[in-house]
């Protein structure tokens, strides 16, 4: 896990990584800001300030096309599921790819992969979403938001970013029928005890490297 305080996109830093044969399947790249974020088809993604959730995801997969189907829907899915489980937000899913508070856009999902023949070699998951910020650009203000400006709830991203991470991995697990990565053992201590988030975030925090 490694996280920028800047970056120009943590979506082409996967790739410069996948370029320079330098990560692993599970790695996540995280930043407070994103100066040049990509959205779906090319769009620009505006991450320009802190207190958002900006990160991609690599995984390895080596399994048929087959197994991705729907898996943009579902990850939407996921991460509604999270925002209504941990603080009540009811999110709305524009499909394929947009979650929608109070009809204005606060994230968006993008998903790429390589294939080759009917083979995903692996995928790249980029996840941007709007939790804290209050101000925004005047070209966008009408049509974006966040959950802090509509609901006034002040959303703890660690927590997001690792509850969604724990969800999408067992999410992978249950497609190809095995464990990728072992997000599980963040979870739970040497008795197998739950840990609260605040142990959970100091233990991820030791293996992420700062940069």
């Amino acid at each position: 896990m490694f996280y920028y305080k800047s970056i120009d996109s943590t979506q082409k830093e996967i790739y410069r990584r996948i370029e320079n044969k330098d990560i692993l399947s599970g790695d996540v790249i995280i930043a407070d800001i994103q100066t040049n974020a990509i959205g779906t088809h090319g769009r620009r993604w505006y991450t320009d300030t802190e207190n958002n959730i900006a990160f991609s995801l690599f995984i390895e997969l080596g399994e048929e096309l087959k197994i991705l189907d729907g898996i943009t829907i579902r990850i939407a899915e996921i991460l509604k599921e999270i925002f209504k489980v941990i603080y009540d937000v009811d999110l709305t899913i524009k499909k394929p790819n947009d979650l929608i508070l109070n009809r204005k856009k606060i994230g968006g999902i993008l998903t790429e992969t390589k294939v080759c023949g009917n083979i995903v070699k692996y995928i790249v998951l980029g996840i941007g979403i709007n939790t804290n910020q209050l101000v925004f650009d005047e070209n966008i203000e009408k049509i974006a938001s966040s959950i802090k400006k509509e609901t006034k709830i002040i959303i703890d991203n660690n927590k997001i970013i690792y509850e969604f991470l724990y969800r999408f991995a067992k999410e992978i697990d249950i497609r190809i029928g095995e464990k990728l990565w072992e997000l599980d053992c963040y979870f739970l201590d040497k008795d197998h005890k739950a840990l609260g988030w605040e142990k959970i975030f100091t233990m991820i925090m030791k293996h992420t490297e700062m940069l």
